[in-house]
C-alpha cells in the first residue's frame, strides 16, 4: 500500500493490486465527515448510539467519530469490523491527528493499539470493540442504530455489496436505524430498496461525488 495526498490536504491509502484508494482523491477527511458524520450519526437522534463500521481501515471514521461524540457529550458505543488491519508504521504515516486535531493525536493512535474482541473505553463519551473478521461471513448477533458502509468499491469487492449482506445488515439495525455510504450507484439503491431500506439521494461532500446514499429502516 501507498500513501497519496489528497485534495483538501489530508492522506490515504492506495492500494496496487484494487488499483483502489481508501478515500476520495477529492478528500479524504471532507469525504469522511461529510457521509459518515454529518449524514450518518448526526441525523441519528439517540443519545446513546451504536455504530459499526464496516472497515476499520485507516481509523478516520472512528477518530472523527471519537471527537463528534466528545462534543456533542454523546455516549457512543463503536463497533467495527476488519479482516485486513492496516500495518502501524503506515498509520502513523497518515499523520491524521496532525492534520486534525493535534491535541488528540494520543486518542488516535489508542484506537489502533486498542484490544481486539473486547470493548475498550477510549474516552468518556467513545467505547471501541474491534473484531478481526470477514464481514461476509460475520453473524451479527448485536444491534446498532448506525452503519457506516464503507467498504471498497462494488466493482472492485463485489461480494461486499450482495442483496444477502445488505439484508443482514438491514436485520442488526434498530428500527429507525440509518446506513450511509459513498456509494450511489442505481444497483446499489435498488438493492437496499428490496431488503427493506427507505433510501434518499443526498448531496455528496464538497469536490467530491455527487450523490451519496443514506437508507433507514422504517
Amino acid at each position: 500500500m501507498n500513501i497519496e495526498l489528497t485534495a483538501d490536504g489530508s492522506n490515504t491509502l492506495f492500494v496496487p493490486e484494487l488499483n483502489e484508494h481508501y478515500h476520495s482523491v477529492k478528500g479524504a477527511l471532507t469525504e469522511s465527515e461529510h457521509i459518515f458524520i454529518r449524514m450518518g450519526l448526526e441525523h441519528h437522534p439517540s443519545p446513546t448510539p451504536r455504530v459499526l463500521e464496516i472497515g476499520l481501515g485507516t481509523g478516520l471514521n472512528a477518530f472523527l467519530t471519537l471527537l463528534y461524540a466528545d462534543k456533542a457529550q454523546r455516549l457512543v458505543h463503536y463497533t467495527t469490523l476488519e479482516r485486513y488491519p492496516v500495518p502501524s508504521e503506515l498509520i502513523e504515516q497518515l499523520d491524521y491527528p496532525e492534520r486534525i486535531c493535534p491535541e488528540r493525536a494520543a486518542d488516535f493512535y489508542a484506537l489502533h493499539r486498542a484490544a481486539w474482541e473486547e470493548d475498550v473505553q477510549i474516552t468518556p463519551y467513545f467505547t471501541l470493540h474491534k473484531i478481526q473478521t470477514d464481514f461476509t461471513t460475520y453473524g451479527f448477533p448485536d444491534k446498532y442504530d448506525v452503519i457506516y458502509f464503507d467498504a471498497f468499491a462494488p466493482e472492485k469487492q463485489p461480494e461486499m455489496w450482495t442483496q444477502a449482506l445488505f439484508a443482514r445488515l438491514f436485520e442488526c439495525l434498530n428500527p429507525g436505524g440509518i446506513l450511509t455510504t459513498y456509494c450511489a450507484k442505481g444497483v446499489v439503491r435498488r438493492t437496499l430498496q428490496v431488503v427493506g431500506f427507505t433510501v434518499e439521494r443526498l448531496p455528496g461532500p464538497p469536490e467530491g461525488k455527487r450523490e451519496i446514499l443514506r437508507a433507514s429502516k422504517p
